[in-house]
C-alpha cells in the first residue's frame, strides 16, 4: 500500500510540539480564535467548523465536559483513520487533549471500531507513553490544573455508530440509535453534559495549527477549503493506499499520482457518496466541489455500476437501525428498483417515483445514512444511462436530470 508524504498531517512535527504551544497560549479564547481563524473543518465528511464547535461547547455553563474521538471509520472504501491510528496515535491523542484545554474538559473517549480491536495494543501503548511523558494526566506539560485523559471503547461494529448521536448513545451503554436534534451534542452530549465529537484525523491536525499557525493552514488547499485531505484510495487502480492531498486536487491529478491510465468512473464517499463519470474527472476535492469523509474508488471500464449500486444498497439494508420510515422502508423500494433495471422492467413512471423517493429520504430521513443511501443510485442513473439496456422509452424521454 502507497503513502505519499503530505502537506499537513504527513510533514514534520516536533513530538509535543502542539501541546506545548497550547499551554504556552495559556488561555482557552487564544486557542479557541486560532482554530477558528485557521478555517478547519470537520474531517469526518460533514465539515462544520471545528472552531465554532469548540466554542459552542466551550460557552456553555457546566460543570462537566467532553470531548470524544470518533474512530469508527466504517465507510466502504475507508481506512486512512487506520493508517492514522497505527502510526500517528500521539498526534490524535494530543489534538484530544489541545481539545480539552480549550473548551474545560478534562475527560475524552475515542470511540474505536470494533473491526480495529488489533490496534488495541498499540493505541493504549501510546496512551501509556504519553502519561509517563506527562502529556496526559495531572497538570499536563507542567501547566498546572490541566487535567485531561483519554479512555478507549470499543463499538460493536454499527456503521450507524459513525453518527454522532448514535455514537454517543453506544458509549452510555444503549443501542446505536441517532438521536432527534436539537439538542446538539455542543449542549447535551455524553450523559446529558456538552460534549465536541470529531474525527480521527481532524484532532490530528490540531498539533500542527497550533504550532505553525492559522495562516500556514489557510495557504494550504483553496479559499473555501483550507488544508488538505487524507483519502483512501482503492479499486482498479496500480498504487492503492493513503494519500494527504492539498483541497482543491482534481480526480485526474489523484489517478495520475495512483498510476492509474483509465477509469470509467470514480465513486467519491464511498456508499454515501457519488458516482463521477470520467468526463467530470476535472472536479476537485474540497467542500465546494466533492465534499468526501476520505474514500476515493477507482471503477474501470469492466465495473458494473448497477451491481455495485445494489451491493451498497444491501450493505445499508443491513446497517441501517431501522428507527425512521424512510430509511427502513426506501432501501428495499431502491433494491427493487435496481432489479427492475437490471432485467429492462423499468418505466418511466416507476423511476420517476423512484427519483421522487430519493428526494424524499434525503430531506426527512433521520440522519445521515438514511440521507444519503439514494445518492449512488441517483448519480448512476442521471450520468450513466446510457450504460444499460433500458427500455427505448426510458431513453426517449427526458425523465433525469443530467
Amino acid at each position: 500500500m502507497s503513502k505519499r508524504q503530505g502537506p499537513v498531517i504527513f510533514s514534520d512535527i516536533e513530538p509535543y510540539a502542539g501541546l506545548k504551544s497550547a499551554v504556552k497560549m495559556g488561555e482557552s479564547k487564544i486557542i479557541l480564535d486560532l482554530v477558528a481563524k485557521s478555517n478547519l473543518r470537520g474531517r469526518g465528511g460533514a465539515g462544520f467548523p471545528t472552531g465554532l464547535k469548540w466554542k459552542l461547547v466551550f460557552d456553555t455553563q457546566a460543570d462537566k465536559k467532553f470531548v470524544i474521538c470518533n474512530a469508527d471509520e466504517g465507510e466502504p472504501g475507508t481506512f486512512k483513520d487506520r493508517v492514522l491510528l497505527s502510526e500517528y496515535a500521539k498526534l490524535v491523542f494530543e489534538g484530544m487533549a489541545i481539545a480539552g484545554l480549550a473548551i474545560g474538559a478534562n475527560a475524552g473517549f475515542m470511540y474505536l471500531r470494533a473491526e480495529y480491536k488489533s490496534l488495541l495494543p498499540l493505541i493504549e501503548k501510546v496512551l501509556t507513553d504519553m502519561r509517563a511523558d506527562g502529556a496526559l494526566g495531572k497538570n499536563i506539560m507542567g501547566k498546572e490544573g490541566f487535567d485531561f485523559d483519554v479512555e478507549i471503547r470499543l463499538g460493536a461494529g454499527a456503521y450507524i455508530c459513525g453518527e454522532e448521536t448514535a455514537l454517543i448513545e453506544s458509549l452510555e451503554g444503549n443501542r446505536g440509535e441517532p438521536r432527534n436534534r436539537p439538542p446538539f451534542p455542543v449542549n447535551t452530549g455524553f450523559e446529558g453534559y456538552p460534549t465536541t465529537v470529531n474525527n480521527v484525523e481532524t484532532f490530528a491536525i490540531i498539533p500542527h495549527i497550533l504550532t505553525k499557525g492559522a495562516e500556514w493552514f489557510k495557504d494550504i488547499g483553496t479559499e473555501k477549503s483550507s488544508g488538505a485531505k487524507v483519502i483512501s484510495v482503492s479499486g482498479d487502480c496500480e498504487n492503492k493506499g493513503v494519500y494527504e492531498i492539498p483541497y482543491g486536487t482534481s480526480l485526474n491529478e489523484i489517478l495520475k499520482m495512483t498510476g492509474t491510465s483509465s477509469a470509467k468512473a470514480i465513486q467519491v464517499g464511498g456508499a454515501s457518496g457519488v458516482c463521477v463519470p470520467k468526463e467530470d474527472f476535472t472536479r476537485k476535492i474540497a467542500f465546494e466541489d466533492l465534499s468526501t469523509g476520505g474514500s476515493i474508488i477507482v471503477l474501470g471500464e469492466k465495473v458494473n455500476l448497477m451491481d455495485m449500486v445494489e451491493n451498497f444498497l444491501e450493505f445499508f439494508k443491513e446497517e441501517s437501525c431501522g428507527q425512521c420510515t424512510p430509511c427502513r422502508e426506501g432501501i428495499p423500494v431502491f433494491l427493487e428498483a435496481v432489479k427492475s433495471i437490471k432485467d429492462e422492467k423499468c418505466t418511466k413512471e416507476y423511476l420517476q417515483d423512484i427519483l421522487s423517493l430519493a428526494e424524499t429520504m434525503q430531506c426527512s430521513s433521520k440522519c445521515g445514512l438514511g440521507q444519503s443511501v439514494p445518492n449512488a443510485f441517483v448519480s448512476v442513473i442521471e450520468k450513466f444511462k446510457n450504460e444499460y439496456k433500458l427500455s427505448k422509452k426510458i431513453k426517449e424521454e427526458k425523465v433525469f436530470n443530467g
